[in-house]
């Protein structure tokens, strides 16, 4: 019975408000906001066997990651840009990082898997997961590196500079020359 008053509660509810916007159809429609959603979901709405093929999926999404940034290393390497290869370089370093300590969660979470130990399985899962955000993240630094071409300008630029005549006080860069000061030597003897 209460579940026939809620429905009808929700029914009336937008019933008001369709009749609302037929009224004014000029007046923009207000969404509900939108539930806020996480990266991943938590380890523990993830069923056991789903966290293993999760847990695979995100280290081969890695692995690719990976092999891109190694591209891009070898890209900039390959036209001697080193401020791209040092920028892409760090970012590759670190998904490195990121990988080994999700390949030996992985091991971990297949461990605590096979022997049904909840906390530890969640807790690696949650490490794969985590590392796998922070490798995307780093993919798209990556792609933002920016490298010696992006600040080299024309070596044969000439640049003509007219110089106006009538300056007051005359022309900055080239001040008058100082005045002529003669400092005469002591003599040679107390005698003269």
């Amino acid at each position: 019975m209460r579940t026939v008053g809620t429905l009808v509660v929700v029914l009336a509810a937008g019933v008001a408000l369709a009749q609302g916007q037929a009224l004014a159809p000029s007046q923009p429609v207000a969404k509900p906001p939108a539930p806020a959603l996480s990266a991943f979901e938590k380890a523990d709405d993830v069923p056991d066997g789903e966290k293993l093929e999760r847990s695979t999926q995100a280290l081969g999404v890695m692995r690719e990651v990976l092999r891109q940034v190694l591209g891009k290393v070898e890209e900039a390497r390959r036209t001697k840009d080193v401020v791209k290869l040092n920028c892409a370089n760090e970012k590759l370093t670190q998904i490195k990082g990121l990988l080994r300590i999700s390949e030996q969660a992985d091991v971990s979470l297949q461990e605590a898997l096979s022997t049904k130990e909840t906390s530890t399985s969640d807790h690696e899962y949650t490490k794969v997961m985590i590392a796998r955000q922070k490798v995307g993240q780093l993919r798209s630094e990556a792609e933002e590196c920016i490298g010696q071409l992006a600040f080299r300008t024309d070596e044969n630029l000439f640049v003509e500079v007219e110089e106006p005549e009538n300056l007051p006080g005359g022309d900055p860069t080239r001040p008058p020359p100082p005045d002529v000061i003669v400092v005469r030597p002591p003599p040679a003897s107390p005698i003269r």
